[in-house]
């Protein structure tokens, strides 16, 4: 599911991430990069045992805490620690795939990277190029969102950022273990959690909802791996 999360932050909390970051420290962004990841990376990145990426990453923590769009898309069991990356004019990401699993910094766990997740940060005016570009089986999909937008995809795809070409990209992306493994099991949870939402606001007396609502707990009990 290739999902856009709107307004995850609102234009003020992006434009004073942006301000904080303008004055960050960078590192090269191969730090996180597998092996193959490594050979097609080119961007920087904000070091992520920094205090100022712990205190950014928990601003965005919060926000996905409070969005019920993240939440009934991705069905978080842990979030790992959100990362910031800079990318500059020619630098790029080619087509890679993301580590399966990865280990929390300063902790003893690591997490299942069921979905990967990119919030936008630079107003799209800023830069040209710079495009989020997810394959699936219906071809290959462009994003360029706002600041403060998020989009969701499964961390199975292959996908790269497109060369910026002018200006400088801000982003910060993080990934996602879920309570559901299986990328179509969540779709599914996620369409009849709206459809329940939405037919609740239409026909909120109506005696479907009951037995919707059971159906998608029943499913979530079927599908949860704990």
């Amino acid at each position: 599911m290739l999902l856009r999360v709107p307004h995850l932050l609102s234009p003020a909390a992006a434009a004073e991430i942006r301000a904080r970051l303008a004055q960050a420290e960078w590192v090269d962004g191969r730090v996180t990069a597998g092996p193959q990841s490594a050979k097609v990376k080119d961007n920087l990145q904000l070091a992520e045992d920094g205090a100022l990426a712990r205190e950014l990453g928990q601003i965005v923590l919060a926000a996905l805490e409070r969005d019920p769009l993240f939440i009934s898309a991705a069905l978080p069991r842990a979030v790992y620690p959100p990362l910031f990356n800079r990318y500059e004019a020619g630098m790029g990401f080619g087509a890679h795939v993301d580590n399966a699993i990865r280990q929390v910094p300063g902790a003893a766990h690591r997490i299942r990277t069921d979905v990967s997740a990119t919030l936008f940060l630079s107003p799209p005016g800023d830069y040209d190029g710079g495009e989020l570009v997810v394959e699936d089986t219906y071809g290959a999909h462009a994003v360029k969102l706002e600041p403060g937008d998020m989009v969701l995809y499964p961390a199975t795809s292959l996908h790269r950022v497109a060369p910026v070409t002018r200006g400088v990209r801000l982003a910060s992306f993080l990934w996602v273990q879920s309570l559901v493994k299986d990328d179509a099991e969540r779709t599914l949870l996620h369409e009849l959690d709206r459809s329940i939402a939405e037919m609740g606001q239409a026909l909120p007396d109506h005696p479907a909802l009951v037995r919707l609502t059971a159906t998608y707990h029943n499913l979530v009990r079927k599908w949860t791996e704990m």
